[in-house]
């Protein structure tokens, strides 16, 4: 048995695995923000919950490892920020664990039961508030032990000028430090700041999305804009990993309108052609963090030596 979790900003959510198919929720809580004490806590009162002893903790969780020193970079929690997270929850828990990016997650799941099945490489968009992404390889997460690679919405990259005809576009300020980050235009409220720049008008993204889907002008500017801006550094990516599918996920993947026309401006920018469609919808839309850290869970004991779950 493996103990789950998915801990994000507001909410820790935990399961019960036996196998990646076979997940059983368990009450969400609070993620506590400011006292890591009491974030430990609430992980050992999800095991104490679940009964019985598991073989180990596996967690999808915003922020990202660095793969020399296992300490995570976690903004939206700053009780962890700067912690040797595993090792510190190892000793007051007493358990294995093993730790991703939410995003790397995301991407495990798909590859192992969403869109990336029968892909030997698999490459995990998100499009959500912001960007982010993680890399699978013949099943195994390439930052498995930690690590940055995936990460295509940061560095100053963003063109400066996109859409048919060409307009300008500014180079917006990131939270990286940099500035002309993918990350600043490509997620929710990078459509929204790209909306205002364009049309200094304010709308919300699923807004501006369900403007262009009924024909309205300003909207469809942005839409062109905004795939012309994120497709081009997406097949800088798919081709340098190889990437035989892109399942996205995060808000914005719920428009299959909008995913389909990077699709298409992808696969036109790309060495490699695919007369199949290549950027799509990712099809683990119930927890795929949940899934995402069984698969994590799993792979860690079968390279423990211990049972596959």
């Amino acid at each position: 048995m493996i103990i789950c979790f998915d801990i994000g900003g507001s909410a820790i959510k935990g399961a019960i695995t036996h196998s990646p198919d076979r997940i059983f929720p368990l009450p969400r809580r609070q993620t506590p923000l400011t006292d890591f004490h009491r974030f430990v806590s609430t992980l050992e009162a999800v095991v104490d919950e679940a009964g019985g002893l598991p073989d180990r903790l596996a967690i999808s969780i915003t922020g990202v490892i660095d793969p020399e020193t296992q300490r995570i970079k976690c903004a939206n929690i700053p009780c962890i920020d700067g912690r040797a997270l595993a090792a510190e929850l190892e000793a007051a828990l007493h358990l294995p664990v093993v730790i991703a990016n939410d995003a790397d997650c995301f991407a495990l799941a798909e590859a192992g039961l969403g869109a990336g099945r029968g892909h030997r490489i698999v490459f995990g968009a998100i499009l959500g508030t912001g960007v982010g992404g993680g890399l699978v390889v013949d099943g195994r997460l390439i930052n498995a032990d930690g690590g940055f690679a995936g990460e295509w919405g940061h560095g100053p990259v963003a063109a400066r000028e996109a859409g048919n005809p060409p307009v300008a576009i500014p180079a917006f300020d990131c939270g990286c430090g940099q500035r002309g980050c993918i990350d600043t235009i490509g997620g929710a409220r990078g459509l929204e700041r790209l909306h205002a720049a364009l049309h200094g008008r304010q709308l919300a993204s699923h807004e501006v999305i369900e403007a262009w889907q009924q024909g309205d002008g300003e909207a469809n500017g942005t839409i062109g804009v905004y795939v012309d801006l994120v497709s081009s550094p997406l097949a800088l990516v798919i081709n340098i990993t190889g990437a035989t599918i892109v399942p996205v996920g995060g808000g914005l993947s719920n428009s299959e309108a909008l995913i389909g026309e990077i699709d298409r401006a992808v696969r036109g920018r790309i060495l490699r052609r695919f007369d199949r469609p290549l950027v799509v919808r990712g099809e683990c839309r119930v927890e795929p963090g949940l899934i995402g850290a069984a698969l994590l869970g799993r792979n860690r004991n079968q390279l423990d030596g211990g049972p596959p779950a």
